[in-house]
């Protein structure tokens, strides 16, 4: 699919960052923008609410956002949050979100992906937008001859038992957000050494840099992922007519 690239003129307090225009299907829309690095989370959020907000008046197209946050850790609103382990002691500060699951890191080195989609259109099935998601992902690291995949019964990316991405999705009046988070350098991997990613005991996290054997950067992982995502965002919708 090609992609006409052009300036836009944008509210949101990202407006010197990077976006472009690209249509999935005749009736379907996606302004893919990518934010920057070491971009708060109280600010992706606040930037996140306003275009949700325009996206279910109709006054602006679905959006994707990508970008790398400051050091946070986050987790869904559940009255169990002993994947933190001792929040006080640990090295960066915890927001509690409206997302699902367990508490996860994100910063630098690592990719997080925010889709702004109004899900009526796409047949109103969460289960299958986060499936999705997930093949969007899946998909790029083939491109990267990253061997990825699902695990049953699990959300998120793998590589044999090794974690590779997680996926975590809000929903208001069918528009979603929040989104994805995929490890790429090494980087990325430190601050999951103080919790429990996810809730899930023993499991081991891995960055797509240590997958393929070989270094990518953050934009180069996420310029593949912006076409992938156009792309199964398409086969949603065509599969709700």
């Amino acid at each position: 699919m090609e992609n006409t690239t052009s300036s836009i003129t944008t509210p949101d307090p990202f407006s010197l960052h990077t976006e472009h225009f690209s249509p999935i299907t005749p009736s379907m829309q996606l302004v893919d923008q990518w934010l920057g690095s070491d971009i708060a989370y109280t600010e992706a959020l606040e930037t996140q609410e306003t275009k949700l907000l325009e996206v279910l008046e109709g006054t602006s197209p679905n959006t994707f956002f990508q970008l790398e946050h400051s050091p946070v850790y986050t987790i869904g609103r559940t009255r169990d949050q002993s994947s933190l382990r001792k929040p006080e002691l640990l090295p960066h500060p915890v927001i509690e979100i409206n997302r699902g699951g367990q508490a996860t890191y994100h910063g630098p080195g690592q990719l997080v992906g925010y889709p702004i989609v109004d899900l009526r259109p796409l047949g109103k099935d969460l289960h299958t937008y986060i499936r999705a998601i997930e093949q969007a992902l899946i998909d790029t690291c083939q491109d990267f001859e990253i061997n990825a995949h699902r695990r049953e019964g699990l959300t998120g990316v793998w590589v044999e038992n090794r974690k590779l991405a997680s996926i975590g999705v809000g929903v208001r009046k069918w528009v979603g957000m929040h989104g994805f988070a995929i490890n790429i350098t090494k980087e990325s991997l430190r601050g999951f050494l103080s919790i429990t990613p996810c809730g899930l005991d023993g499991v081991k996290i891995t960055c797509v840099t240590h997958e393929a054997k070989r270094v990518i950067s953050v934009r180069e992982f996420a310029n593949k992922v912006s076409e992938h995502m156009c792309t199964r965002l398409a086969e949603l919708e065509s599969g709700s007519e």
